[in-house]
C-alpha cells in the first residue's frame, strides 16, 4: 500500500499546492521554478471558478489560481492526458486572466500585471521537442528579443524527466523527482537539504488524512486509475485496428509474427485471435 498520496489525482494535487495551510509549498516551488528571476514571499488564492461577464459567454475553472504580493497572477494546472487543442486551451486560460484586469473608467491605462501559466503534463506534448520544461514567451520572430513579459507559459513534461534521486542537481529537479515518484516512495528525500520537504512529507502522508479527506482521495484515485485504463485501452485498440488492416494483406508468417508481438505486450488470447485469425493453440506455441 502506498505511503504517500498520488499528486496526479485532483485531490492530491490540490492538497499539495492548493491549500491555504500549505501555500508555502507552492511559493517554494514557484521560486525554484523561476530561480534567479523572482522571489515570491506571499500569495493569495483567488476564486478558481471565473463566471462569464455576459450571459452566454464561457466561464473558466482553474485547478489553482493565485496572485503574488505585487499583483502577478499564476495559474497552475495538472493535466494527466492529452486533450484536443490543449495549447489553445492554455492560451484561452491565460488570456482570460489578462482581460479580467481591465478596469472600468477613464483613468485605467492598461497597466497589466504578468500572468503565468504553469502546466504539469503527465504526457508528451505532440509536435514539440520532448523535454522536461518548455518556456513560451512573447518575442520578436527575427531577433528573439522579448516583446512583453506579461504573458508566459511554462509546460512541464513529466515523462521526459528520468533522473534518479542522486542525479538531481537543482531544487526544481528535486521537486519534480518527488512529485513524479511520490506514490512509490517509502521516505521523503531531500529533507536534510530543504525543510520544505519535511512539511511536504506530513501533508502527503496518507495516514494523516481525516476520514472525510480519505474518502475524497479514494474517489479521486479511482477516477485517475479509470482514466489510465481508458487511455491504455484506446491505445491498444488503435494499435490492434492498425494491425488488423495490415492483416488483410498479410501472409500466415506475418500473422504469427504480429501475434507473437501482441502476446509479449500482454494482450489476451481473445484479442490476438480477433486481430490475427490464429487459433488458441497456434498462439500458445508462439
Amino acid at each position: 500500500m502506498a505511503k504517500f498520496i498520488n499528486p496526479f489525482t485532483d485531490v492530491g494535487f490540490k492538497k499539495i499546492f492548493g491549500q491555504e495551510v500549505s501555500k508555502d509549498l507552492l511559493i517554494d516551488f514557484l521560486n525554484d521554478l523561476l530561480v534567479d528571476e523572482k522571489s515570491i514571499t506571499d500569495i493569495t488564492f483567488l476564486d478558481k471558478e471565473i463566471l462569464p461577464e455576459y450571459m452566454g459567454d464561457r466561464g473558466v475553472i482553474y485547478d489553482i489560481y493565485c496572485t503574488t504580493e505585487n499583483g502577478e497572477q499564476f495559474i497552475v494546472e495538472m493535466q494527466n492526458r492529452q486533450q484536443v487543442n490543449f495549447r489553445e486551451r492554455a492560451l484561452y486560460y491565460l488570456s482570460h486572466a489578462v482581460s479580467r484586469q481591465g478596469e472600468k473608467g477613464a483613468d485605467w491605462r492598461f497597466n497589466l500585471k504578468a500572468v503565468y501559466g504553469v502546466f504539469f503534463m503527465n504526457f508528451r506534448l505532440e509536435d514539440m521537442p520532448h523535454k522536461l520544461r518548455t518556456d513560451i514567451v512573447l518575442s520578436d520572430r527575427d531577433t528573439h528579443e522579448q516583446f512583453s513579459d506579461k504573458l508566459r507559459f511554462i509546460f512541464i513534461e513529466l515523462p521526459s524527466f528520468r533522473k534518479e534521486e542522486e542525479e538531481c542537481v537543482t531544487d526544481f529537479e528535486r521537486w519534480i523527482y518527488v512529485l513524479k515518484n511520490m506514490e512509490t516512495l517509502n521516505r521523503m528525500p531531500f529533507k536534510a537539504r530543504k525543510s520544505v520537504f519535511e512539511k511536504l512529507e506530513k501533508i502527503v502522508d496518507i495516514a494523516s488524512l481525516s476520514k472525510e479527506e480519505r474518502m475524497k482521495y479514494d474517489e479521486s484515485i479511482k477516477v485517475y486509475r479509470d482514466s489510465l485504463v481508458t487511455m491504455e485501452f484506446a491505445e491498444q485498440k488503435g494499435r490492434a485496428e492498425g494491425l488488423a488492416e495490415g492483416m488483410a494483406k498479410g501472409k500466415a508468417e506475418e500473422r504469427r509474427i504480429i501475434a507473437g508481438q501482441l502476446k509479449r505486450m500482454g494482450m489476451s488470447f481473445d484479442a490476438i485471435r480477433e486481430v490475427t485469425g490464429l487459433s488458441d493453440s497456434e498462439i500458445d506455441k508462439l
